[in-house]
């Protein structure tokens, strides 16, 4: 089991930028694949961001070339830095932790993108 807490939500303007924290119970050595969801009012939760074991990331198209995940492994903790943020860009923010066939959530960071 790994626990996961999210941080760094928050209230920004459109182009703005926000960097979520995921502090992870656990050596993120140890971990497959961490990743970032997030999910808008009245939609289904989509995948944003992830990072596998070799260090190598992905990105949903929408984020592409704004948003960057990335690791401390000194610290456990995972990041995703969201830089020339948009309203569409707005819901709560999931960290997701994967061990073979295992997966544990976050409870997820409120990021609202308004004027």
């Amino acid at each position: 089991q790994v626990q996961l807490v999210e941080s760094g939500g928050g209230l920004v303007q459109p182009g703005g930028s926000l960097t979520l924290s995921c502090a992870v119970s656990r050596s993120i050595f140890r971990i497959n694949t961490i990743s970032w969801y997030r999910q808008a009012p009245g939609k289904e939760r989509e995948l944003v961001a992830l990072i596998i074991a070799v260090g190598e990331a992905n990105y949903a198209d929408s984020v592409k070339g704004r948003f960057t995940i990335s690791t401390d492994y000194a610290k456990d903790t995972v990041y995703l830095q969201m830089n020339s943020l948009k309203p569409e860009d707005t819901g709560v923010y999931y960290c997701n932790a994967k061990i073979g066939d295992f997966s544990s959530w976050g409870r997820g960071t409120q990021v609202t993108v308004s004027s």
